[in-house]
Formats: structure tokens, sequence, C-alpha cells
């Protein structure tokens, strides 16, 4: 079957077994890379060991912090210094023994664990970084036990968790409304991806495994969830799973260098600072390249999908384009697509590091140190390679696209039933 006929490409074509030979190799290596994924999850698996709690996290008992439900049911400004503070009472609180300063006093109603039904008062010095309180809100409280045995509460945080509820509950909603079956597919990607990260890359990092196969492992292990779920088993999806683990491979190989190059440490931020300080064995270089890998995944995803299903479309369109002219239409798309995907990433990077820049402005350090520290240079790092991982990624996913969309009729009818 000729593809090139009319339209002067057909030595771009080579025989015609080129495009099913494209497409068992292909298969043949994302099954390859899906083997090697499989025995570098089995290696790196976490072992049973438990890491301890760090002193900072702990509760005045040495175990793990608690927390419980309550909400304010009474507030004023008074005099601070009750001996009720913390403690569990019935009714009202103790009042203060002297009128040495005033604050905002809470009673709050726990509505969870043993002490359910009593009360506890919380005294706020109004000031930067305490809590505002108001009436009704709903908080969470740590319960732990002062030496005598007495139990004691103090303010944790706020309650979110109905409100969060209620806003992943109105995505869900709209994600499958509009893309339908494809899109609680991509939902249940979502969760496997969670699933990946919580049961098998964090457990391993925190078992002292190598950062970087770790992020790679569970990359792979979420991309071949994440796009086989969301777009089915077919050529284009594959053609788009490869392209996304080659540049995925590439930004792992560009972020080493360029930490490298520019001695990046992560000190500056100040939960880096905590891991390296309490639990020593993880190497907050290696978490930074971690970070960098996983966080590329999204962006390169979602370009090289998109190019997979722009190379179908085109063939699909014109059953006598070359693979050529399938190519050269579907760049067209992924210039487009690169342009506007770069101002998203470095915006969005630019974003994170907003507050730190404010910080910066008001010391009165000039713009060439302020973006050359290692806070700022993470962010400018970190969009760089990733925006040189997505320009390439393009490319070399548009390639692969074209050749397997030329694979005989059931191509299209394929990517067609998918969508």
């Amino acid at each position: 079957m000729s593809h090139g006929h009319g339209h002067g490409h057909g030595h771009f074509e080579g025989p015609a077994p080129l495009a099913p030979l494209a497409a068992r190799i292909v298969v043949g290596l994302l099954v390859a890379i899906g083997a090697v994924t499989l025995v570098g999850t089995a290696m790196l698996w976490p072992s049973e060991q438990s890491v301890d709690i760090p002193a900072p996290f702990q509760t005045s008992d040495g175990g793990a912090v608690v927390t419980e439900a309550g909400t304010v049911v009474e507030q004023d400004t008074g005099w601070c210094g009750s001996a009720s503070m913390g403690r569990v009472f019935e009714d009202q609180p103790a009042p203060p023994p002297t009128q040495a300063f005033e604050c905002e006093r809470s009673i709050i109603e726990i509505e969870s664990g043993p002490n359910a039904g009593t009360r506890t008062l919380l005294e706020v010095i109004p000031g930067p970084g305490q809590p505002e309180l108001h009436l009704d809100d709903s908080i969470r409280l740590v319960r732990q036990t002062d030496p005598s045995g007495a139990t004691m509460y103090s303010f944790y945080d706020f309650a979110r968790g109905m409100p969060l509820a209620l806003i992943v509950a109105a995505f869900a909603i709209v994600i499958v409304a509009v893309a339908r079956w494809r899109g609680l597919r991509a939902l249940i990607g979502l969760g496997v991806a969670f699933g990946v990260l919580v049961m098998f890359m964090l457990p391993a990092l925190l078992d002292g495994q190598p950062a970087v196969p770790v992020a790679l492992v569970g990359g792979a292990l979420i991309l071949y969830a994440v796009l086989y779920l969301a777009h089915g088993v077919n050529l284009r999806t594959s053609s788009a799973l490869l392209g996304t683990l080659a540049s995925m491979a590439l930004a792992a190989l560009l972020s080493y260098v360029a930490i490298e190059m520019t001695h990046l440490t992560g000190l500056s931020e100040e939960q880096n600072t905590d891991v390296q300080l309490y639990i020593g064995h993880v190497s907050i270089t290696g978490l930074l390249l971690a970070g960098f890998i996983i966080g590329s995944l999204g962006v390169l995803n979602d370009v090289t999908i998109t190019q997979a299903s722009s190379a179908f479309e085109l063939a699909a369109l014109d059953p006598r384009a070359s693979r050529r002219d399938i190519f050269v239409s579907a760049m067209r798309v992924g210039r487009d697509h690169i342009a506007s995907t770069v101002y998203t990433l470095v915006l969005a990077y630019a974003g994170g590091a907003l507050p730190l820049m404010l910080l910066f402005s008001v010391a009165g350090r000039s713009v060439s140190d302020v973006i050359t520290g290692d806070a700022v240079a993470i962010e400018v790092v970190r969009a760089c390679v990733g925006g040189i991982a997505l320009a390439l990624s393009v490319p070399l996913t548009t390639g692969i696209a074209a050749v397997l969309a030329r694979t005989g009729a059931p191509a299209a009818p394929a990517g067609r039933h998918s969508r």
C-alpha cells in the first residue's frame, strides 16, 4: 500500500513492512521497559523497618501527634492565665488569678476522642503566625499528656476535611461530566499515581534507597498506569508513552547536570533543612533531583499525548498523506503547544518563588543576587530543565507517532474508538 502518492515524499516511507516492524519495535521496547520497571520496583521496595519519629514531631510523651475534632463555641477578649488553659472541663473555665495581659480566649467543644462532649480553653495572643479563631470554626486539637499524666489540648490546625472533600468532589464531577468515561479512567489513574507516591516512593526514600532510581521507577509506574487507563491500550497511547518515558530519562540527565553545574543544595527550603536534620540518611540533593523528575511528568504527559493524537488524527483525515507530511503538520501543532506550555511552566515556578522574591526585594538585595540565590535558582533550573525536556519531547513523540499512524486500517479505528 503506497501512502506517498501525489505528495512527492514516497522516499520517506520506505518499504511497506516498515510500519508494522516499527510497531513491533515500539511494543517490544515498552514491554522491556515495563519489565525493567517491575524488577526495579521489587529491588527498591521498602523494607518493613520503622523510622523513629523525629523529636519536633513527637508529643511530650514521645509518641506520634494525635489530633481530635473541636468547634469554637464561645469567644471573647479578656485576661489570660486561666488554669483551664488546655485542660478539660465541663462548663466554664477557671478565672485567671491575675490581670496581667489580655488575649483572645476561645472555649472549644471537644467532639472526638476520650474527652468528647467536654470543653477546653485556648488563649491566643494576636500576632504573626497565630491562628485567628472565630465562633463556630471547626478546628483540630493536639491531644497529649503532661508529666503528671493529665490530658492537655492545644491548637493544631483548622479542620478542612469537608471543604476539601467538596472541592475534590466538584473536580471529579466536572471531569467526568465533560470527559465521560475517559475522565473517569483518568481519575482512576490519578488515584494509582497517588498510591505509587504514598506506598512506594515515600517509604523507599525513607528506607534510604537512592532517590533518582526511585523517582525513575516510580515515574514509569505512574506513566504506564495513567496513560493506558486514560487513553486506552493502542498504538496512539503507546507512541505517547514511549516519548514520555524517553523524555523523563532526558529530564533526569539534564537535572543531574544542572544541579552539579549550579551547586544547588536545596537547603534554602525549610522542609529540606528539616529532612537533613531529622532524617539524615536521605540525600537532599537526591531528593531535589527526584522532585525535578516527578515534577516534569505532568507537563511531558500533556504534550506527548497531544502530539500523538495530532499525528493519528492527521493520518486518519488524509489516508494518502506520507509519514513526512504527518510529521511536518503535527510539528506545527507541537510548536504552538511548546510556546504556550513554556509560559505555563515558567509562570507556575515563578509563582512558587514569589514569596521569597518579595522578601528579598524588601531586603535591598540586587536582582542578580536574588535570582542566583539557592531558593530562586532552584525554580529557574527546574523551569529550564522542564522546558528543554518538553521541547525535545515534541519531535521525538511526533516522529514515533507519525510512523505508527501508518500501520494499516486498524490504527485509525482504534484511536477513534478510544475517544
